[in-house]
């Protein structure tokens, strides 16, 4: 499989097969994913690998906390304070095309409510994995960050399986550190679910629309 066909079919997929992964498959692709650049050679990444019974621990605790109402907070400000065009447009229609695959309407608060939920299932993925950041690191190594991810997702491409990187997992910080034993002091930056794709569930069958490259690109001369 070549780079160009990596990117395309990459997605966010949001139902997976309850199919285990082997420990050999993630670190195959941390591996690979472990050549992405970064400033001075950084390579600033920690990755905590979660599966089995400290999975469904994490899990369960963040749905525990999130239906009693704590939206938690990210390490950082992830979203704009006041979203704004093109951005804002662009969020709404993304929204709009995940609950009319999924046939939630609009008003239909309680269907919402508990797609919402599966974010922090990880839609049943049987890998999540989570990324740290050194506090000392600063806004460079979250660039560094986004490749190193990237890189994770097109790997896991060549290995057959899907992914889906999510801010949601990194809402309640506290609880995962406390839970995987990290301090308190390190940032986790967000999670990715891993696994296979459930090709039957309607959710993945569609494709979010990419804008054509005369919108974001000026070439000079």
């Amino acid at each position: 499989m070549n780079v160009t066909d990596a990117l395309k079919i990459r997605k966010s997929t949001r139902a997976f097969l309850d199919t285990s992964v082997s420990r050999e498959q993630i670190e195959k692709i941390l591996s690979s994913a472990s050549h992405a650049p970064s400033g001075t050679n950084a390579q600033p990444w920690q990755v905590a690998v979660v599966t089995g019974r400290k999975k469904d621990e994490l899990t369960s605790g963040m749905e525990k906390i999130f239906r009693e109402g704590d939206m938690g907070g990210m390490d950082y400000q992830y979203y704009p304070v006041k979203w704004q065009n093109p951005y804002k447009k662009r969020r709404v229609a993304c929204g709009i095309q995940l609950y009319s695959t999924l046939q939630i309407d609009r008003k239909d608060k309680e269907k919402r409510y508990e797609q919402w939920v599966a974010n922090y299932h990880g839609f049943g993925a049987p890998v999540l994995l989570f990324f740290f950041l050194d506090p000392v690191m600063k806004t460079g190594s979250y660039l560094d960050y986004g490749m190193f991810i990237q890189s994770i997702m097109l790997a896991a491409v060549e290995e057959g399986l899907a992914t889906c990187p999510q801010a949601a997992l990194g809402q309640y910080p506290e609880l995962i550190k406390k839970i995987l034993g990290y301090d308190r002091e390190i940032v986790l930056v967000c999670g990715m679910a891993v696994g296979y794709e459930d090709k039957e569930a309607s959710v993945n069958s569609y494709r979010t629309p990419r804008e054509d490259i005369a919108t974001f690109s000026r070439f000079f001369v």
